[in-house]
């Protein structure tokens, strides 16, 4: 049926069968999201439907999910529930993967859902989807929400965690159809050029036997040519609106990764300066371990591990870095650089502990083995 659709309009597909293939799969994947959905988040949507005016359903929102999201972009609902509500409400992710994009404890982020709906309730909030003048004061959430399912997705890049499968795609997929619907908005085309710039790398995360391989050992030939064309092309586009944010920064930084396919080398400074500007905009952690990291590999030797580990102790007890794999990970790798045999070691096992991913915790071993 959706070949009868839009063949007729776009035209037949250089491979159909691969068209049809992709096609079916995503179908897949909605129905198990949609039966989940149902599932884990069926309280939540009910009450989002008390007050949904259906009158205006349509609103011009081409996708069901997409027009919740909206919903539940509401601005009576605290600013930083929104994106979360989504997550749980719309997109079936359930209260521990919700709190690990955010860097909270999984009881932490229950309480706010709950608090949340217990607010919804008590202030009868009249829930209705928002006239297309109404998008672009709620897009940040939606945005926000989007780019945490994306994460998820791309936290399992061969697919084999149940809850996560299929997610990355959503995303992308998400992604398209706000920037369908919001085509001058730059942080919209901002966040799929950073998606799309991520899952240019996709296959290359992982060699022959499945093991872990970071970037800068990526083999550049075998990115994907044509996602990264696009995400430039959408970058471009959004540098025009002149309105710069997150999201086209966190693209930048990947932007300039990509550069290594033509160019041979990674530009250290361009991506510190990157992440100067992101956490003067944001002041988020995981910005700060990023520019660490960053900031070790544009200073070459002992020094730039030093400046490294300065940049990460700079953050101090930040409770959000306990549980924060990759702030261990990094600290670990700039401890075995500087010589602080023990403290790597100390350092790795915890980033171990930490981590889900079997092939990701055979890499940290291995690691922790030569440091």
């Amino acid at each position: 049926m959706e070949a009868l659709a839009d063949w007729p309009r776009s035209g037949i597909p250089r491979v159909p069968e691969a068209w049809l293939l992709t096609v079916a799969r995503r179908k897949l994947i909605d129905a198990a999201r949609r039966r989940r959905v149902g599932q884990e988040a069926e309280p939540t949507l009910a009450l989002l439907a008390d007050g949904l005016d259906d009158a205006n359903a349509e609103a011009g929102i081409p996708d069901d999910r997409l027009r919740l999201m909206f919903v539940c972009a509401h601005p009576a609902i605290d600013a930083g529930v929104r994106a979360p509500l989504m997550l749980q409400a719309v997109l079936g992710l359930d209260a521990a993967a919700i709190a690990s994009a955010f860097l909270v404890a999984p009881s932490t982020m229950g309480q706010r859902l709950v608090r949340a709906k217990n607010r919804i309730r008590q202030a009868g909030i009249a829930f209705r989807v928002p006239e297309r003048d109404e998008l672009a004061a709620r897009l940040d959430a939606v945005l926000e929400a989007i780019y945490a399912v994306y994460a998820q997705g791309w936290s399992d890049p061969a697919g084999t965690q149940a809850r996560s499968r299929g997610l990355a795609q959503e995303g992308i997929w998400l992604g398209r159809l706000v920037v369908s619907l919001l085509p001058q908005e730059p942080e919209a085309l901002g966040l799929l050029a950073l998606t799309l710039h991520a899952e240019a790398r996709r296959q290359t995360r992982r060699d022959a036997q499945g093991e872990f391989v970071p970037l800068d050992a990526q083999d550049p030939a075998h990115w994907d040519t044509t996602l990264i064309e696009e995400a430039e092309a959408l970058l471009v586009r959004a540098s025009r609106l002149g309105a710069p944010g997150r999201f086209q920064l966190e693209a930048a930084v990947q932007s300039a990764h990509a550069a290594r396919r033509l160019q041979g080398r990674t530009d250290w400074a361009a991506i510190v300066e990157l992440y100067d500007a992101l956490l003067a905009l944001t002041g988020s952690v995981v910005v700060a371990v990023n520019r660490a990291v960053a900031l070790a590999a544009h200073v070459n030797g002992t020094r730039g591990a030093a400046e490294g580990l300065a940049a990460l102790d700079a953050l101090g007890d930040d409770t959000q870095l306990a549980q924060y794999q990759p702030y261990w990970a990094a600290r670990a790798a700039l401890l075995a650089r500087s010589g602080s045999v023990q403290a790597a070691a100390d350092a790795y096992r915890r980033a171990i502990g930490l981590e889900s991913d079997p092939a990701l915790r055979r890499f940290l071993q291995a690691e922790l083995s030569r440091a």
